[in-house]
């Protein structure tokens, strides 16, 4: 799901699910790189996690919000509160392993 600044609350704050928020941008290679791997993941972790993409040229709030200086930023949420921050690209394996680490156990 992509948000802008101004649907970003009721997106991803407005949610019971731990929410992955991938800022990025269109030009960014890396961006692109790890977008079908993140876009992977979420379909696995459907019921379990929110994936919600947010273009960092276009939305400059999300990205002031979570101090982004470089993309992709990967910001992990669960009820609005920062779990963890991921910087750059990794490959899938790396990225399954840094969210099932930090994803809350299901109750």
């Amino acid at each position: 799901m992509d948000a802008t600044d101004e649907e970003f609350h009721a997106v991803a704050e407005e949610t019971s699910l731990p929410v992955l928020i991938d800022v990025w941008a269109p030009w960014c290679g890396p961006c692109r790189m790890v977008s079908p791997a993140l876009e992977k993941l979420a379909g696995e972790l459907a019921g379990k996690l929110k994936l919600v993409k947010v273009d960092a040229d276009d939305n400059p709030e999300v990205s002031r919000r979570f101090e982004v200086q470089a993309i992709p930023t990967l910001v992990l949420l669960h009820h609005g509160e920062v779990v963890d921050k991921q910087i750059g690209a990794l490959p899938e394996h790396q990225l399954r392993s840094w969210l099932e680490s930090r994803l809350p156990a299901q109750s």
